[in-house]
């Protein structure tokens, strides 16, 4: 293991002055007053807030060392988070989002919306309401992560904002219920007064604009319009981060070297069991079908082609092609399914039915059903490993 302990300067530079412009108006400079949350007033003595102090006696022992916890650049929610999210329709949406581009789509007891990156990048946590469901839609930019969360702790609901801090490169949030602190990546709360308390994660994928608006025509899209907040949208203010051979951000940890830090991997857990795939691995011409097993539980991984990197050139749109990614059960109603590729879609051996990146079966005996989703992380390795580290590594052919 290689430890890292310094980030390029153009790293540095991108990030803050992408990110350390705070909610419009505020005093964002080093000795600014962190603005008050929506929550519980922490200053008044009802909780102590773990964005003021890490090391307060009453807090249970931190989950992770609390020196390898460090300031962004920002204050808390100097990246607003968006927690009035405000939607459109799709023909609305497709006159400001490009084909190319990767989106988050959550889908929520039948009420599917989509969160483009393109406004993600910019804000990182929406706090919505979907299917009924209370949830966090989570994006690093720094990990090119999405997570989502159902934002109820302890039987309490709650909102997520931006801390402002870092671990092993990846965003650490903060409930407005108790001020403690979250890692975005896998959703524990680390530092404060819930230390050790973990959210319900849901499956929030990556996907190509084109292929959300083919296949969620009724879905609803988070307007850029009407964020609260007023950003470059589209743009990418971390041009040139999505280098495999480059170093994250302020990334401190143990460097796990069965590949380069910035390698792209397509992450799994189950019942405690981890595994990544290369997504070298997984690309294979327009479409391919990867069969797996992790925790017992038999997988398919499909990727197809037509998906940009977001931090690739200086555009969220036209960056390399990345491909969509999308991780599902091998089984339906108890019945085993073995994928393969036939042309850009995906067939199952055993009754011929066409499936779709999201898993819906759109020809064939099947028509009409549904592959369970598993969530995954489209992610770096230097995450995945850090947060998992030790996971299995299926690696280039």
């Amino acid at each position: 293991m290689k430890s890292y302990r310094l980030a390029f300067l153009g790293a540095l530079l991108l990030v803050v002055g992408a990110c350390g412009s705070a909610l419009d108006g505020a005093d964002t400079g080093p000795g600014a007053t962190p603005p008050a949350s929506p929550g519980i007033d922490a200053t008044e003595g009802e909780v102590v807030s773990a964005l003021r102090t890490r090391t307060d006696p009453s807090f249970p022992e931190p989950l992770v060392d609390v020196d390898q916890i460090f300031s962004g650049g920002p204050p808390p929610d100097g990246i607003p988070p968006i927690d009035e999210p405000q939607f459109t329709d799709i023909a609305t949406a497709d006159r400001w989002i490009q084909d190319d581009e990767p989106v988050v789509y959550l889908t929520v007891d039948g009420d599917t919306r989509i969160y483009p990156v393109q406004i993600l990048i910019w804000h990182e946590i929406v706090n919505d309401t979907v299917g009924g469901l209370p949830v966090s839609v989570t994006y690093c930019p720094l990990c090119n992560s999405a997570v989502s969360y159902v934002r109820v702790v302890d039987g309490q609901e709650t909102t997520f904002g931006t801390s402002g801090s870092l671990y092993n490169s990846a965003l650490v949030m903060y409930d407005r219920l108790t001020e403690s602190l979250w890692t975005h990546y896998d959703g524990r709360a680390v530092v404060g007064t819930l230390t050790g308390t973990q959210l319900e994660p849901l499956p929030s994928p990556l996907i190509a604009w084109a292929d959300a608006k083919n296949q969620f025509a009724d879905a609803l899209v988070l307007d850029r319009t009407r964020t609260g907040a007023r950003r470059d949208y589209g743009t990418n203010p971390y041009a040139g981060y999505d280098n495999p051979l480059g170093i994250p951000f302020l990334f401190r940890g143990d460097a796990d070297d069965r590949a380069e830090l910035m390698r792209r991997v397509v992450g799994v857990v189950v019942d405690g069991e981890a595994t990544a795939w290369s997504l070298n691995l997984l690309q294979d011409g327009t479409a391919s079908a990867t069969m797996g097993e992790v925790g017992g539980l038999d997988i398919v991984i499909f990727w197809k082609d037509g998906q940009s990197s977001a931090l690739d050139g200086s555009g969220v749109a036209g960056g390399r092609d990345v491909g969509s990614v999308g991780v599902f059960e091998a089984a339906l109603d108890g019945r085993s399914l073995t994928f393969g590729v036939d042309g850009g879609g995906f067939r199952d051996l055993e009754t011929g039915s066409t499936w779709t990146i999201t898993g819906a079966a759109v020809e064939g005996e099947l028509a009409g059903a549904q592959l369970n989703q598993v969530a995954h992380l489209d992610s770096f390795w230097f995450a995945w490993s850090s947060y998992q580290p030790d996971t299995e590594l299926v690696e280039v052919r």
